[in-house]
């Protein structure tokens, strides 16, 4: 994929992810959340839960799951502490890490705690 084509195909997931996610009750409460490392897909909230999710979109879900790295993992964990501190209860909330993997179809996988912290 090209570029331009390519950054529109993941925005594209990442609204699918978010409708998937509000379809089950969490409320999405960040969109490509900017921190000093990098930036979180989604961040949904699901009662006193608050879950980061990182969207990988790719022609199968395999290959999708094989473009998440250890270093992209790591500023997701970072990007992931500096969000908690913003808010009141910060590190003592309840968080979790889900992946979801988005197919060429549309088709969506979400791995949820799939990055136990």
């Amino acid at each position: 994929m090209s570029g331009s084509t390519s950054y529109h195909a993941g925005l594209s997931a990442e609204d699918q992810v978010a409708r998937h996610y509000a379809r089950r009750g969490h409320a999405i409460i960040g969109r490509r959340w900017r921190g000093k490392g990098g930036e979180i897909d989604l961040i949904a909230q699901l009662g006193a839960d608050t879950i980061f999710v990182e969207v990988k979109h790719s022609k199968t879900h395999a290959a999708a799951a094989e473009s998440l790295r250890p270093k992209q993992i790591r500023r997701l964990f970072d990007c992931a502490g500096e969000f908690m501190g913003t808010l009141p209860n910060g590190m003592n909330a309840s968080v979790r890490f889900d992946v979801a993997l988005v197919d060429g179809s549309g088709r969506i996988d979400v791995i949820e705690n799939a990055l136990g912290a």
